[in-house]
Parts: structure tokens; C-alpha cells; sequence
């Protein structure tokens, strides 16, 4: 895969969009600057053709005739090349025209108060034509003669201010375009470099050190704050992670090592010395139930396992209802309790169904009642209430144990734990039941927390996510399930 740089990135983004500007603002400029200039210039030529009109007069004598002063007339506009003029009557009678004045130059004919370009002689001129009266007039002569003046200059001094204005605007833009570009880039660098410390701290995070210490640079820019945030909360997820999978793999390796080293030791003695067919039985007997024992830890590792990975929440699921799931756990729970003299208590408040595999569920039920059961006294009470808020399922296992103390509750859930009032090895629990639970029920989305007061019995709220259209509930009385 092809490697990309946002610096890079960035920074040509910056470039061509100042690039952009630089052009628009050249091009606006020598655009501005031309058509004030050329403005100008009309001004100029409308002016100069006036001029043009004050020369002709009347005569003095008898017989009106117009007569043009050629020797007043203004200097060209620019030196080295002449300015052309005609002035004609408005019947067409010629009054004067410029030595330069020729057929080539009619095209400069345009209509009254209206500019023109043309070419004469390789040179780009500018032409305007202006209808005036005499100004000049005797007090006795009656006409009604009007001038039509026509007024050319070139357009070389115009189109090298124009030039020379594009010129001055282009240096002025690429100087700061230059100077712009710079401190961009160093600006982008500047501000990219927190991010280039919190990579390089987090580079260093690793099993042995954890911390990330981003710098102050970064936790005082507000773009990273939720990025570091972010961070440390998946490092500390890791951590944890890491933590667990390592104390599960020293407390499987423990767990494992005592029923292989007691099959061992059961064989070894079967082969010190010649023994009985009945003594032969006896120990291949123990050693079997060594290994059951074995097998079953092993199958709770791995349901561990396939449940911390979602697998349960992988398949594909049907809807079930919760209640009839509680309902078959207690069914098969019932002859424990009816052996430990405990009544179980089962009630429902409204329809709550889910998508789920039913399997899954009753091991959940059955782990969570199971616990209930053998730390509730004789006479005691399990009461399983299962209800519906909005969209989401409760189900409450509620014992009247002497329920869990405040050091031992945090930890009720970690694997392969024990405290001095749940699991032991003497009921044939693994510490396993209780996280395979928790496992499974946020597989689904759910969660699970136990709340207790010492001598006062312990609580365990699952809550599950519904499915919109929750199936009808069943025709099942809540009426209580006591022991025989």
C-alpha cells in the first residue's frame, strides 16, 4: 500500500489554493487596472475630439464658411506615433482632417458617442466620434451646421501601463505568496508537531509500560484531547485485557495441574506392584472420574472462550422469550433445590423476548441459580422475576443467603475466583459459572451487575436489549414453585 503524508497533504492543499488566489488576484487586478486606465483613456480622447471642435469657426466674411485654426491643434498623446482626427459637417462637407488622415483609417468610423479599436499601420489605436455645434458662431449667420468629430490615439502607453500595473501586481502577490506558503508550512508543522509526540509515545507503550504520556502540547490542544482520551481508554481496555488473559492462563495452568498431577499419581500407584483385578477397577474408576472432572474444566474454558469472542451473538438467533427460558432452568434446578430444602419463586410482568439462542440463556439462568441455590440456607428462598422496561429485559435472581462480602464483590465475576462465601472446590465449582454468565449476556449486548448486603441475601440484574414486536407472553400463572 501506498504511504501518504497529511503534512504533505496539507501543505499542497495550502499551495494550490494560494496559488489560486494569487492568480485571481493578478487576474482581478490587471482586469481592475485595465478598465480604469482604459476609462481614462475614453475620457482623454472624448476631451481631445472637443478640443478638435473648438478650432472651427465661422469666417468673417460675407459668405458663411468654416474655417479650422490647424496650427492650435494639442500635441499627439504620445510622441512617437500621431494622433488622427477628422471633422466633418453633418451634411458630409469635409472642415479638416490629419496629415496622417487616410481611407485605411475609415473603419474608425462608428457611430455618434461610441469608441472603436482598429490597427493602423501595425499599431492598435483607439478611436471615438462626438456630434457638436459650432462653438465659434457669428451673431449674424443662421445655420444649423453641426460638427461630427472623429478621434484616434494609439494604445501603446495604454497597454504598457496596463502591462507595467500586471507586472508590480504579480512580484507584490508571488513575495507574499512566498511568504504566505512559508509560514504555513512551518504553522502546519508547528501544529502537527504535538501529534508527532503522542506517536512517539505511544510508540513506546509496550507489556512491560503502559502509560502513554502524550505531553502537555497535546492534552492543551483541543483536536487531540479526545484522540488521547480515546487512547488511554483502549490502552487501559489492553491493559486489562492483558492482565486477565494472563492470570487466566497462570490459573488454568494451576487448575489443570492438580487433577493431571492426582491421575498421575493413581496410576503410578496401580503400577508399583501387582494388584488385584478389583483394586485395578478401583483406580482406573478414580482416574476416570480425574478425568471428568478434567474434561469438564476444559469445557468451561473453552465455553469462556467461545463466549468472551461473541460466537453466542455470531449464529443465527430466533426469538425467544425470557420468561420461558428462566422457566426451564428452574425445571431442571428444581430437583437441587428440592434436595437443599430451598423454594424457588418465579413471576413475570409483561412480554420480553430477544433474539438469542435459548441454549445460551438457560446456562446463564442455570449458573445464576445454581449459585443462588447452594449459598441459600435450608427454608431458604430463590425468587426469579423477570419484567420489561421499554426496550429493554429484566430478569432479578434474588437469594436470602448470607451474601457476599464488600472485598469479595467486586471480583464475583473474574474468572477462576473464589471467596470465602461462593465458590470452592469442595461444591465442584471451577470458579468458571459466574464469568461464563457475564460473557454470554454482553455477547448479546447485555449486562449484568449483583448487589448484597452481608446476611441479607445477594441480587443479580441482567438486562437484555427487546426486539421491537416482543412476542405475546404465554399462559403461565406466576404462581410460586416451592420444594417438596
Amino acid at each position: 500500500m501506498r504511504r501518504t503524508s497529511i503534512q504533505r497533504r496539507l501543505i499542497a492543499t495550502v499551495v494550490i489554493s494560494q496559488l489560486l488566489l494569487a492568480l485571481g488576484l493578478v487576474g482581478g487586478s490587471v482586469y481592475l487596472n485595465r478598465r480604469l486606465l482604459r476609462r481614462a483613456f475614453d475620457n482623454a480622447l472624448k476631451e481631445r475630439a472637443m478640443s478638435i471642435a473648438a478650432l472651427v469657426r465661422y469666417s468673417e466674411e460675407t459668405r458663411p464658411r468654416l474655417i479650422f485654426e490647424g496650427d492650435l491643434v494639442p500635441p499627439a498623446l504620445e510622441r512617437g506615433h500621431p494622433d488622427l482626427y477628422e471633422v466633418r459637417t453633418t451634411a458630409g462637407v469635409l472642415v479638416a482632417r490629419s496629415p496622417q488622415w487616410t481611407r485605411a483609417t475609415e473603419s474608425a468610423d462608428v457611430p455618434p458617442e461610441s469608441y472603436r479599436d482598429f490597427v493602423f499601420e501595425g499599431i492598435g489605436y483607439r478611436g471615438v466620434r462626438v456630434q457638436v455645434p459650432v462653438f465659434d458662431r457669428e451673431p449674424d449667420v443662421h445655420t444649423n451646421d453641426s460638427l461630427i468629430v472623429s478621434y484616434a490615439s494609439p494604445l501603446d502607453e495604454l497597454n504598457h501601463q496596463v502591462l507595467l500595473a500586471g507586472i508590480y501586481t504579480a512580484v507584490g502577490t508571488a513575495v507574499l505568496l512566498l511568504l504566505g506558503v512559508g509560514f504555513a508550512i512551518w504553522g502546519m508543522r508547528r501544529g502537527l508537531r504535538p501529534l508527532a509526540n503522542l506517536a512517539g509515545s505511544a510508540a513506546l507503550v509496550s507489556p512491560a509500560h503502559w502509560e502513554l504520556d502524550p505531553g502537555t502540547e497535546a492534552l492543551s490542544t483541543s483536536e487531540l484531547v479526545p484522540l488521547t482520551d480515546a487512547m488511554r481508554t483502549m490502552l487501559d481496555g489492553l491493559h486489562r485485557a492483558f492482565d486477565q488473559q494472563r492470570e487466566f492462563v497462570a490459573n488454568a495452568a494451576h487448575e489443570l495441574k492438580t487433577p493431571v498431577a492426582i491421575l498421575k499419581s493413581t496410576l503410578q500407584l496401580l503400577l508399583q506392584r501387582p494388584r488385584s483385578s478389583e483394586q485395578y477397577r478401583a483406580g482406573l474408576e478414580q482416574a476416570l472420574a480425574d478425568l471428568d472432572r478434567l474434561e469438564k474444566l476444559l469445557h468451561s474454558m473453552l465455553r469462556l472462550a467461545r463466549a468472551e469472542q461473541g460466537a453466542a451473538a455470531s449464529r443465527e438467533l430466533e426469538v425467544v422469550d425470557l420468561a420461558a427460558t428462566c422457566q426451564t432452568a428452574l425445571d431442571m434446578l428444581q430437583p437441587v433445590a428440592r434436595e437443599r430444602g430451598v423454594h424457588l419463586q418465579f413471576t413475570r410482568n409483561g412480554a420480553a423476548a430477544m433474539h438469542s439462542d435459548a441454549e445460551d440463556l438457560r446456562l446463564v439462568w442455570c449458573n445464576l441459580l445454581e449459585n443462588a441455590i447452594r449459598f441459600s440456607p435450608p427454608g431458604g428462598e430463590v425468587r426469579v422475576r423477570v419484567s420489561a422496561e421499554g426496550n429493554q429485559g429484566r430478569v432479578e435472581i434474588e437469594d436470602t443467603g448470607p451474601g457476599i462480602s464488600e472485598a469479595d464483590l467486586p471480583r464475583v465475576f473474574d474468572r477462576f475466583y473464589r471467596g470465602d462465601s461462593s465458590r470452592t472446590r469442595e461444591t465442584g465449582g471451577y470458579g468458571l459459572g459466574l464469568a461464563i454468565s457475564k460473557a454470554i449476556v454482553e455477547a448479546y449486548g447485555g449486562s449484568v451487575s449483583v448487589h448484597s448486603e452481608p446476611q441479607r441475601g445477594a441480587t443479580v440484574i441482567v438486562r437484555f436489549p427487546l426486539i421491537q414486536q416482543a412476542m405475546p407472553a404465554p399462559t403461565m400463572a406466576p404462581v410460586p414453585t416451592g420444594a417438596e
